[in-house]
């Protein structure tokens, strides 16, 4: 499915209620798994999660979760400890393409069977469930923190618990925080010292736990992203978010302080203002928060200032090369982009392009949505506009509520 996007008057100041966490909901739906007497309030609506939970209530030999990092990662150290069971883990193309080696072999060396089915480092792997006696491992510091977290949530299941040595500079700490911080919530003692991660085994006495899941950050930004581009005074309301989220995208409220939108938390909810503010370059480090990227990218390329955006290293492993795809897509807009491996810089300007362009979305949800908002400014085509269903299925029902209109090409 492909959509033409564009706004015919102003963006309607509205409430929007985004689903749980993607992230927070993997993580517990894990856990639940291993520690049955978790609920989990507010779950993800998205087809990551859907496919978590099929494949752990399943029994099947083969289990493809599709595009979903998360559930790759997760369900590779959780089949790895489920003794006696064989299951092979797979996914689409892209998916194998993915590394795995990072992880496989951090396992390997706990005592895990996994097997490369195709070819070595990537999915789809055999996994045969077994004991694993081993408790201390290592593993490299700068790779994507959910190999780190699939250790890590399983680590209480282990006889001995787990030690994880962190090698070299560590990126990505607010997943790791909120791994940590929902393992102490399920019952599981932790300690995080110096780039020493140690979990403590489960004594299998965890009280029944009740947990509601906060909205996603990283949905939030594309509508900060909208507030940044519109008119002063436009409004937007967001449910349910906590000022002491575990999320490292929280860290848009001070982001796009600085594009001009003001981020109020009142009730469970944040209320984002675009204020009357001036702009200039602006240089971010994005270690902590990668996801957030493409929707900054996009928002100071509509705004007409330049950027320069670091710490985005992961982005090459995504769901696409996002620096590439990033750097292609907007380059359609007649946008000045180039990228390296770990860093985006764009040249202030934007002249509206005299007739739409078409968005290319590289299976990536976040593609689509990071560009949606740039149809305040100018009448945008969004190719494979359905990608939006792994994180946000609703996603353009709630740019509808807001003003923008929506053709299906």
């Amino acid at each position: 499915m492909d959509i033409k996007l564009n706004l015919n008057t102003s963006v309607h100041s509205t409430a929007i209620k985004i689903t749980g966490s993607k992230s927070e909901t993997n993580r517990l739906l894990l856990l639940q798994a291993l520690y049955p007497g978790i609920t989990i309030n507010n779950i993800s609506e998205s087809d990551d999660s859907t496919v978590m939970q099929q494949a752990l209530a399943g029994s099947e030999a083969i289990v493809d979760i599709h595009h979903a990092g998360t559930a790759m990662r997760f369900l590779t150290a959780y089949f790895a400890l489920q003794e006696g069971k064989e299951v092979v883990l797979t996914g689409s193309q892209r998916m194998k393409e993915r590394p795995i080696a990072v992880l496989v072999d951090a396992l390997r060396s706990l005592g895990a069977q996994i097997e490369y089915t195709e070819n070595e480092g990537y999915p789809p792997i055999k996994i045969t469930g077994k004991k694993l006696t081993q408790s201390k491992v290592a593993m490299k510091a700068n790779v994507s923190s959910q190999y780190i977290t699939a250790l890590l949530l399983v680590a209480g299941r282990l006889e001995n618990g787990l030690e994880l040595t962190l090698e070299g500079e560590l990126t990505s700490i607010p997943y790791i925080n909120m791994t940590l911080s929902l393992l102490k919530e399920v019952g599981i003692a932790t300690t995080f010292k110096g780039n020493v991660i140690t979990v403590k085994p489960a004594t299998n006495n965890q009280q029944p736990a009740t947990i509601t899941v906060e909205s996603d950050w990283s949905s939030a930004s594309y509508f900060y992203s909208i507030v940044a581009l519109a008119d002063v005074g436009t409004a937007i309301v967001l449910s349910s978010y906590k000022q002491n989220s575990l999320q490292g995208d929280s860290a848009l409220s001070e982001i796009y302080a600085e594009m001009g939108v003001e981020t109020t938390f009142k009730n469970n909810s944040i209320v984002l203002k675009k204020l009357n503010h001036q702009l200039s370059a602006l240089s971010f480090e994005l270690n902590n928060t990668p996801d957030i990227a493409q929707t900054i990218a996009v928002t100071c390329f509509g705004l007409g200032i330049g950027c320069y955006l670091t710490g985005l290293h992961t982005l090459k492993i995504k769901e696409t090369d996002r620096l590439e795809a990033l750097k292609t897509e907007l380059s359609k807009f007649g946008a000045k982009i180039s990228v390296t491996d770990d860093s985006l810089a764009l040249e202030a300007g934007f002249n509206p392009p005299a007739s739409p362009v078409a968005v290319a979305t590289y299976n990536d949800h976040r593609m689509a949505m990071a560009f949606a908002p740039l149809a305040i400014k100018t009448p945008v085509i969004i190719n494979d506009a359905g990608v939006v269903s792994k994180s946000y299925p609703t996603f353009w029902h709630d740019m509808q509520a807001l003003g923008f209109v929506v053709n299906e090409l």
